[in-house]
């Protein structure tokens, strides 16, 4: 059997005004995701259980068939592994993000989608600054970056599970002043993102940002901490090779912890410029050696998380027309085959912000009886009578 999963990160959403009250599902034109719901079913799944906070972290590991209420450990672990960075069992890791803040304002989560050269050049300058040797930045993939924390066991340990953080992208075009860290270890978060505005003020990369009439990054921002995760291989509870293909570290992560093999495409971007038909060639082609094959796009977020709804239409249509359609027509020359298009979490338009809530599943291929579905859109799902509260229980039901 060879399963396909599909994953258009955020695409959930509720009625738009703009769009005539229908959600972007909906308004797009997605002509290969309605053949997946007209020939097999439509049901809707819940990733993120009201106690945790609703991202890509807690959600995926749900996708994945991994309840977050035994196995999530924090968001930068993962991103650690993607990294091939190792920690110790009384290692932190802690997602930095580089920021724009003007008048205690969140202007831009990425600095203006810094570049990773740029990125480099700013922790470089932050790690000579640092006076605690436990203490380092790595950079990562644009403003997309670590801070590793290394602890003995006979230190105090420097956080807790309990040590609370906000998404920059939670704090789009919102104040700051109430959103910094809180709890053990929030001292220190909190004052090595107040030096940071020191360290880059001045720094020849701001300069030159400004005088391009680029956004500067002002700060780092630190969220998302936590501690290695012990996670099942997919294959030991599934009997299932996997391999995922994605331009973000985070599910990059999850897919070495998890053991999967993982393609890297070149013009890939992780945003909403990426190259969406090179994902589907790659795809397409895992076919031929994996038995389970994962596309991520993480596009529909961003636009999401830029208030964009016609950039997330052409996101969505984008991967219909490339990535859906070409790997249904490749399944279809497999004797047995499934295929799944389901986002994560929703990300609203409105609040540019990741949400709680159910998500819409479609599923076709050998032994699943269609359905009445017609379309797939957050609609048909709500009434659909497939409905998995506990999101994790979705892939073991999938697998069959």
């Amino acid at each position: 059997m060879k399963y396909v999963l599909i994953i258009p990160d955020g695409c959930a959403d509720q009625p738009q005004a703009s769009l005539n009250g229908r959600t972007p599902l909906q308004a797009a034109q997605l002509p290969a995701m309605d053949q997946v719901a007209n020939r097999g079913v439509v049901g809707a799944a819940n990733h993120v259980p009201p106690h945790l906070p609703p991202g890509s972290d807690v959600a995926n590991l749900s996708l994945l068939g991994y309840d977050p209420n035994r196995y999530f450990s924090g968001r930068a672990p993962l991103e650690a592994a993607a990294q091939g960075i190792a920690l110790g069992p009384h290692d932190w890791a802690v997602r930095c993000n580089l920021v724009c803040i003007q008048d205690q304002v969140m202007r831009d989560f990425t600095a203006g989608h810094i570049s990773t050269a740029e990125a480099t050049a700013l922790l470089e300058t932050a790690n000579q600054h640092l006076t605690d040797a436990s203490i380092r930045f790595v950079p990562g993939v644009s403003y997309r970056n670590l801070m590793i924390v290394r602890a003995a066991a006979d230190r105090t340990p420097p956080f807790s599970m309990e040590t609370s953080s906000t998404p920059p992208h939670d704090l789009t075009d919102q104040s700051v002043v109430d959103a910094y860290p809180q709890g053990v270890g929030s001292d220190l978060l909190c004052h090595l993102m107040n030096e940071s505005l020191r360290w880059f003020e001045n720094h020849p990369v701001n300069q030159q940002r400004i005088a391009a009439g680029k956004r500067p990054a002002t700060n780092i921002w630190l969220w998302g901490l936590g501690l290695q995760p012990n996670l099942t291989s997919f294959h030991s509870r599934f009997g299932v090779r996997g391999v995922m293909i994605t331009a973000v570290d985070l599910l990059r992560g999850l897919a070495k912890l998890v053991g999967w093999d993982l393609i890297e495409v070149p013009t890939a971007t992780g945003y909403i410029d990426t190259d969406y038909a090179a994902k589907g060639r790659a795809a397409v082609a895992a076919l031929d050696q994996y038995d389970f094959v994962t596309v991520h796009i993480e596009a529909p977020d961003e636009a999401s998380h830029q208030g964009l709804a016609a950039e997330k239409i052409k996101a969505l249509e984008e991967i219909d027309r490339h990535i859906v359609a070409p790997l249904w027509s490749r399944l279809q020359k497999e004797p047995e085959w499934r295929i799944m298009v389901t986002p994560d979490h929703p990300t609203l338009l409105s609040t540019k912000t990741h949400s709680h809530g159910m998500v819409p599943f479609a599923v076709a291929g050998s032994n699943v009886t269609p359905d009445a579905s017609q379309t797939y859109d957050e609609a048909v799902a709500a009434g659909s009578s497939l409905q998995f509260p506990n999101g994790w229980e979705l892939m073991p039901w999938y697998l069959g």
